[in-house]
């Protein structure tokens, strides 16, 4: 299963008047990161970054002006997240920026089934908050002091590691067991569910004879109140 976290910056808060200045993600195969990222500053033409928003990721506005224009990656955007399921904190932000971006191109929106929003997901981990991405960093112990402005990929790669954790950490369980974000399509929410998948055949005796013959005799020394007794039983 491949997933992209990512996370946008932006020069405010309106996605119809606003534009995406940053974006940034990381790949995971099966809730493992690979290595490969995705990272890109955009040029928002004549929109100009908002004081406020400067505050949270002190992007400006000279900085951007000799970066691309979002049709100039979109082409790479859409071929690093072809095939994978968008994964961002407060999800619905950052797609709505996203969708007005790929609308002012004639492109079609990201379907809603392929975006897994972790706020939603930490509400209903951790009902009693809170659940913003430094307060999930310091619940799981994940060093986000580096952390000192709002940046996109850093924010993905903290995001990644708190998603892992949600899901049960990187050994999630033992047997063939996997854990997955999903949405749910009656109720248009996230959820995580367990699946388990059986063996096409089962594992094949692993003992010989010999050993499985010298196991009942330490058994029997054991006693009759031995745990090894119950289970051989």
């Amino acid at each position: 299963m491949r997933e992209i976290i990512f996370d946008t910056e932006t020069t405010g808060l309106d996605n119809k008047a606003d534009r995406v200045i940053e974006i940034g993600g990381i790949e995971l195969l099966n809730h493992f990161p690979t290595g490969r990222t995705f990272h890109v500053y955009i040029n928002p033409g004549d929109r100009k970054v908002h004081p406020d928003a400067l505050a949270v990721h002190g992007i400006t506005d000279d900085f951007l002006k000799d970066k691309p224009l979002f049709a100039e990656i979109v082409t790479d955007l859409q071929e690093f997240f072809e095939g994978a399921k968008w994964i961002a904190h407060n999800a619905t932000f950052d797609m709505g920026f996203i969708n007005a971006e790929f609308e002012r191109l004639g492109l079609p929106p990201v379907p809603s089934d392929m975006v897994v929003d972790t706020l939603a997901l930490a509400r209903r981990k951790h009902p009693m908050g809170p659940n913003s991405l430094d307060a999930l960093c310091r619940r799981y112990g994940i060093d986000n002091s580096h952390r000192t402005k709002h940046g996109a990929l850093l924010d993905s790669e903290l995001l990644a590691e708190v998603y892992i954790e949600m899901l049960g950490g990187r050994q999630a369980a033992f047997g063939l067991t996997t854990i997955e974000a999903r949405r749910n399509q009656s109720s248009e929410t996230d959820e995580v569910i367990e699946i388990t998948y059986e063996r096409p055949r089962p594992l094949g005796q692993r003992l010989s004879a010999s050993e499985m013959e010298a196991h009942a005799k330490l058994v029997a020394r054991l006693g009759g109140k031995a745990l090894w007794a119950k289970y051989d039983g």
